[in-house]
């Protein structure tokens, strides 16, 4: 199940990554204001999203991959606390209601407890 899941998780994760460099606008628009250079950070987490998920496809780098992306969405997070605080909505999409933004606050948790679960939790361990 581990496995599935990884693949599940390493194809979004490209997915999303692309997205970075495809349509960068969404990502730009959440960005909080005191973090300089929103281009290249941008660009970059979109790479780490990309070379995560490549390593989550490949079982000999799945736990590095999981780190690496753990901690990816930690250093995200305020992002998505800046698009729910200030009601940003992505530019070009039909507009969220304002519990969509606050929703995936917690959701950020949970898909973080997933790529833990599916990437870096020890086989051994109970659970």
């Amino acid at each position: 199940m581990k496995k599935i899941v990884s693949v599940i998780l390493g194809i979004a994760f490209i997915f999303v990554g692309l997205l970075h460099f495809v349509r960068p606008e969404g990502f730009l628009a959440i960005m909080p204001s005191w973090i300089p250079f929103h281009h290249f950070w941008v660009y970059a987490s979109g790479a780490v999203e990309i070379a995560g998920g490549v390593g989550l496809l490949i079982p000999k780098y799945r736990t590095i991959a999981g780190w690496t992306l753990f901690i990816l969405l930690i250093v995200v997070f305020p992002a998505n606390i800046n698009m729910a605080v200030n009601e940003i909505q992505l530019p070009g999409r039909d507009p969220l209601p304002v519990w969509a933004l606050w929703a995936r606050l917690p959701l950020q948790f949970v898909l973080m407890y997933v790529v833990y679960w599916a990437a870096i939790k020890n086989k051994k361990d109970v659970g």
